[in-house]
C-alpha cells in the first residue's frame, strides 16, 4: 500500500489507488468497494458542508447498524468534522447529556428513534439540523419538527480536508466513575492504529471476511472497519447478535474472523451442540472478557480460537493472549509498540507479583486518545506523569503475563456495555421515594457484572422495586436498569461521608435482596 499521512482520508485515498475494486464493507444489503468508500466519503462530506457543518464541528449519530452510519462517519472524516456515535439504548437525561456535552450541530437519527427526542430539551441544544437516515422526518416530536428532514444524498465530491494524524475524528463516550460519562477524543491515527494492531493479532489477510454483530457505535465494530481497510479484507456488519442464529449467520456470510464479548460465549455454549457450530470457516474470534475456563471448551466445540486482550476506548490493543503463546488464562503479554507499568498510588513501578494500577503509553504518535472532550481536568488526571491511568488493578508475573485483579474505578461492565454507576444513581435519586442510593456491580452467572442498587427510602415512603424499575426503564439504557434492589437503613460511609462501595460489593446479594429476573419483571430492550 502506498504511504499515507495516517488520516482517514489519506488511508482511503491510498487504498483506493492500490486496490480500488476490492470489496471493503457490506451491511444492510449494500456492498462497497474501496473505491466506493472513498467516493461515499467525498460525496457525504459535500452534503455535510452544504448543511453548514465545517471542520471541527460535531455530528451525532443515533442509529443502529446500517450503511448510513458509516456514510456519515466517513463523510465527517473526509470533511474534518467529528463524528459522535451515541448508544441507541440511551434515553432521556443521558441522551440529552451526550448531545449537549458534545455540542453537536447536526444529528443523524433512525426514524424509529425519533420519539426519544421528546425527552430532550430542544431549545437547550446546539443542534441546528436533524437528518432522518431512513425516512422523511414525519413523527418528529414537537419542538424538533422544524429542524428535521430526510438525510440528503451525496453531493459533488469534495476535496479531502488537510488533516493531521492528531486531529480528532470521533468522540466516543465511556462511562464515568464519580461523574458523568466522558467523551473520548479519538484521533485519526488512533483508529488506524487500532485496525493495524488488531489485524496483526488476529492474523487478518486479504482473503478474510470479518463479520461482526456488535454495534458500530462502539469502538470494537468501528475498529473492524479499519482492520479491513488496512489489510484488504472485507467487513460484514450484521444488525445484532442472536445466540440462536449466530453460527448460521457466520456460515452464510463466509466469516473467517468473528467478534464476541464476554457474555456471548457462555450464551453460545449454553445452547445444545449442533452441526452448525462446525459448518463455517471461522478460525478465530476477538473475545475480550471471556472466562478463561471457557476458551478450551469453546474451541473444542466450534473449532474457533478466542483471542483475549486488553484495550480501552482511550488506548489501543496493548495486551493480548495470543493462542499458542502460553498466556492463556491471563490478559496476555504487552504487545510491541506499547509500554506498561504496574504502579502504586504515586505512580512508582511495582515489582512482579505485586498488584497495582495499570499505566500505559504508546510508542507511536497519536495511537492513544488525546483526552476527554471539554474536561481538561479529567484529561490531566488520567494522563498524569505522561502515562494513561487505566483505573484497573493488575498483577504482572515474572514471565510478563498480566492478570486482572479488580477495578479501581466505580464502573460496571454488563453484557459488553459500560454502565456509569453515577448516572444510574442520579436517576434513582430523582425518584420521590428515594433518599439515598448506591449502585455497584455484583457478579453474574454469565461472567461480567450485574447492576445492584442499595436504596435508602425517604422517611415514611414505601419502596416498590417494580415501580422503581419501571421508573428507571424510561430514563436510562435497558442494560443499566438495576437487576438487584435492596432497601437499607443507611449506606456505609467513610469519615468524610463517602459511600464505601467496597463494603456493599463484598456484601453482595443477600436474603433481603429483590431480584427482578427471579420476580419475572422484564425490562423492555432498547434498540
Amino acid at each position: 500500500m502506498p504511504p499515507h499521512p495516517r488520516t482517514v482520508p489519506g488511508l482511503l485515498a491510498a487504498r483506493a489507488a492500490a486496490d480500488r475494486d476490492r470489496v471493503l464493507f457490506a451491511c444492510g444489503g449494500e456492498s462497497w468497494t474501496v473505491g466506493d468508500a472513498a467516493s461515499i466519503a467525498a460525496g457525504h462530506a459535500s452534503a455535510l458542508a452544504a448543511a453548514g457543518v465545517g471542520r471541527g464541528d460535531r455530528v451525532a449519530l443515533f442509529c443502529s447498524n446500517r450503511p448510513e452510519f458509516m456514510r456519515v462517519v466517513l463523510g465527517c472524516a473526509w470533511l474534518g468534522a467529528i463524528a459522535v456515535p451515541v448508544n441507541v439504548a440511551c434515553r432521556g437525561p443521558q441522551l440529552q447529556y451526550y448531545l449537549a456535552n458534545s455540542g453537536a450541530r447536526l444529528l443523524a437519527i433512525e426514524s424509529g428513534l425519533l420519539p426519544e427526542l421528546a425527552g430532550v430539551d430542544a431549545p437547550a441544544m446546539a443542534l441546528e439540523r436533524v437528518w432522518v437516515v431512513d425516512g422523511d422526518g414525519a413523527g418528529a416530536p414537537a419542538g424538533w419538527a422544524p429542524r428535521t428532514a430526510a438525510m440528503p444524498g451525496p453531493g459533488s465530491p469534495a476535496q479531502p480536508a488537510a488533516l493531521s494524524p492528531g486531529d480528532t475524528v470521533a468522540i466516543l463516550y465511556t462511562s464515568g466513575t464519580t461523574g458523568p460519562s466522558k467523551g473520548v477524543c479519538c484521533p485519526h491515527a488512533q483508529l488506524i492504529a487500532w485496525g493495524e494492531h488488531t489485524a496483526r493479532l488476529l492474523g487478518v489477510g486479504r482473503e478474510d471476511v470479518l463479520c461482526t454483530t456488535l454495534p458500530l457505535f462502539h469502538v470494537n465494530a468501528l475498529n473492524g472497519f479499519f482492520q479491513a481497510l488496512v489489510t484488504g479484507a472485507t467487513q460484514v456488519v450484521e444488525a445484532r447478535f442472536s445466540a440462536s442464529a449466530f453460527w448460521e449467520t457466520m456460515a452464510a456470510r463466509g466469516a473467517s474472523v468473528g467478534y464476541l464479548l464476554g457474555a456471548m460465549v457462555p450464551m453460545l455454549l449454553a445452547r445444545p451442540a449442533s452441526q452448525a457450530e462446525r459448518a463455517h470457516r471461522m478460525r478465530i474470534a476477538l473475545a475480550p472478557g471471556v472466562p478463561a475456563s471457557l476458551h478450551a471448551r469453546f474451541r473444542e466445540r466450534t473449532g474457533v480460537a478466542l483471542l483475549e486482550g486488553y484495550g480501552s476506548t482511550e488506548t489501543n490493543f496493548v495486551i493480548a493472549a495470543v493462542p499458542g503463546e502460553g498466556a492463556e488464562g491471563t490478559m496476555g503479554r504487552l504487545r510491541p509498540g506499547f509500554s506498561a507499568r504496574v504502579a502504586d498510588a504515586d505512580d512508582a513501578e511495582l515489582p512482579p507479583g505485586e498488584a497495582g494500577e495499570l499505566l500505559l503509553r504508546a510508542d507511536e504518535p497519536f495511537a492513544f486518545a488525546s483526552g476527554y472532550w471539554g474536561m481538561p481536568e479529567k484529561t490531566v488526571e488520567a494522563w498524569r506523569n505522561l502515562w494513561f491511568h487505566t483505573g484497573d488493578r493488575v498483577v504482572r508475573d515474572a514471565e510478563g503475563r498480566f492478570r486482572f485483579v479488580d477495578r479501581l474505578k466505580d464502573a460496571i461492565r454488563r453484557r459488553g456495555e459500560n454502565v456509569s454507576s453515577w448516572e444510574v444513581e442520579q436517576v434513582l435519586l430523582s425518584h420521590p421515594s428515594v433518599a439515598a442510593a448506591a449502585v455497584f456491580p455484583v457478579r453474574s452467572e454469565l461472567a461480567e457484572d450485574e447492576v445492584m442498587a442499595a436504596i435508602v427510602p425517604e422517611a415514611g415512603a414505601t419502596l416498590d422495586p417494580v415501580a422503581l424499575v419501571r421508573f428507571c426503564e424510561t430514563r436510562m439504557p435497558h442494560f443499566a436498569v438495576p437487576r438487584y434492589v435492596e432497601r437499607v437503613d443507611d449506606l456505609p460511609r467513610t469519615e468524610n461521608g463517602k459511600v464505601r462501595k467496597v463494603v456493599l460489593r463484598e456484601r453482595g446479594v443477600g436474603p433481603a435482596t429483590w431480584d427482578r429476573e427471579a420476580a419475572g419483571v422484564v425490562v423492555a430492550r432498547r434498540r
